[in-house]
């Protein structure tokens, strides 16, 4: 029933004016017996409902406009059952300004307004009046009916889709910005080199997209988030990858540089370090300290010796590109048994 106020209301405006003239038709039987009848209807309605006369005095009330004012309205109170009323962007409405005073003083029924009540102890409903005139045989005014319709939870689901949509928009820009760095940063001697390098980013910040939709965007576990891109190097010997901390959720922006950045650690132990002999072993663990930094440090050993690059590859500018846009700060050193890279990120807030 309630539904049926919420989407047909002004089928049942025209219900309760149905049942008015049936009131005040000429009849055989007892006049009382249809105003009962009329009266018992609106009581069991579980919408707000009320009646005035010519002038605005309430004349009746149902059940529902209690629960809906937060109070007991008194018959003969001018024009509406609430007690505070407001328009939608918070200005107060005076009660004789009211969908309903309108209606009465200009004879004419009042839609697609929207107003705020507020009761006694201070919560407020966001509703929709549906005041309409009522007349007699020859025209006359003798008072109007009104319907109130709760759309608090409407409302609140439109703010909850505006906000939802801002951040969708947000978090969109946020993406494609870091897309547009990622293609700017990753160079390559050839098509297809710079393909793999480039999808591999990609398939990084793809884990990180689906973290954040399975957690309803509140945030990526770093532990999550370097199991995932280590997964394609641990299926077999899970021995050879320590990973060790604290879990914490991390923002987006966060959540996308560590994972690129660990993607990219693992493609190079995996062609030139630790993961590319049978030995090798990556040790990753992190702490948050006192100051809310987070530490991240990558450890290699058991690979094969190597010697501190010539000169950046596109992997290393990618990483440190990542780090620079979140004003981190990385360090390597590259020692006889192996990689050894420490990431600090400031003030995550975890």
């Amino acid at each position: 029933m309630l539904n049926l106020f919420r989407h047909s209301d002004e089928a049942a405006l025209e219900s309760i004016l149905a049942e008015h003239a049936v009131r005040h038709a000429p009849a055989s039987d007892d006049p009382g017996s249809h105003e009962k009848q009329f009266r018992d209807l609106l009581q069991a309605l579980p919408a707000a409902i009320y009646t005035t006369d010519a002038e605005g005095r309430i004349t009746f009330f149902n059940h529902a406009c209690i629960e809906f004012a937060g109070r007991t309205p008194k018959i003969g109170d001018m024009w509406c059952v609430t007690w505070k009323l407001f328009w939608p962007d918070g200005t107060p409405l005076r009660h004789e300004d009211c969908p309903m005073a309108i209606a009465l003083k200009e004879n004419r029924p009042v839609r697609n307004v929207e107003a705020i009540a507020e009761r006694p102890d201070g919560s407020r409903i966001c509703f929709m009046p549906y005041p309409t005139p009522l007349r007699d045989e020859a025209g006359q005014l003798l008072g109007a009916v009104n319907m109130l319709v709760d759309i608090t939870t409407r409302k609140q689901a439109e703010e909850r889709m505006m906000l939802l949509t801002g951040e969708v928009d947000h978090r969109s820009n946020n993406l494609l910005a870091v897309i547009q760095a990622m293609l700017r940063l990753t160079k390559a001697d050839s098509a297809e080199e710079f393909q793999a390098a480039f999808q591999g980013r990609l398939s990084a910040l793809a884990n990180v997209q689906r973290l954040f939709s399975v957690s309803r965007w509140t945030g990526a576990s770093i532990q999550t988030i370097i199991q995932e891109e280590l997964r394609p190097y641990t299926a077999n010997e899970r021995k050879r990858v320590s990973i060790s901390g604290i879990d914490v959720r991390l923002p987006a922006s966060l959540a996308q540089a560590i994972a690129v950045t660990v993607h990219e650690l693992a493609t190079n132990a995996a062609k030139y370090g630790s993961l590319s002999g049978p030995s090798g072993k990556i040790d990753i663990n992190w702490q948050i300290d006192t100051a809310d930094n987070l530490l991240l440090h990558w450890t290699e050993s058991g690979g094969p010796g190597i010697a501190e690059p010539t000169r950046k590859g596109f992997g290393v500018d990618a990483i440190d590109g990542m780090v620079r846009t979140l004003s981190g700060r990385i360090t390597r050193q590259w020692r006889p048994e192996g990689l050894d890279c420490e990431l600090s990120f400031p003030d995550i807030g975890a």
